[in-house]
């Protein structure tokens, strides 16, 4: 007896959840060159202030090709109805790895490319 995998069916466009690329800065005196430093400070921040429920809601997913130590600015993929949840808890972050920082949301886009356009 042969059994056949189906196909399945691609989600419709309007079924799927809608993100949106949050282009952020980090102010310090010391320039911040690891990416795990500030993905743990991120979920950290976001968990104190969300929970984990919260946090999984918003669907984070920090971006590590797309962080640019000499600029040190980044992207973040988030859930469209979670934005200002994630803009506040960059805002609650003081320090990364023991270096005091100020985390600026730079620009937000539903598109990749303009939302790399927005951080240069």
């Amino acid at each position: 007896m042969v059994f056949s995998m189906a196909k399945i069916k691609p989600v419709l466009p309007s079924l799927r959840e809608k993100k949106r690329y949050l282009a952020f800065e980090i102010i310090s005196k010391e320039p911040i060159k690891d990416f795990s430093d500030v993905s743990r400070a991120v979920w950290k921040a976001l968990l104190d202030l969300s929970g984990v429920l919260g946090a999984a809601k918003a669907g984070i997913w920090l971006l590590s090709d797309k962080f640019y130590k000499d600029k040190q600015k980044g992207l973040i993929k988030v859930n469209h109805r979670n934005v200002d949840l994630l803009k506040s808890a960059l805002c609650t972050i003081r320090q990364i790895n023991g270096t005091d920082v100020i985390v600026r949301s730079v620009g937000l886009s539903g598109i990749l490319k303009k939302a790399e356009k927005v951080m240069t």
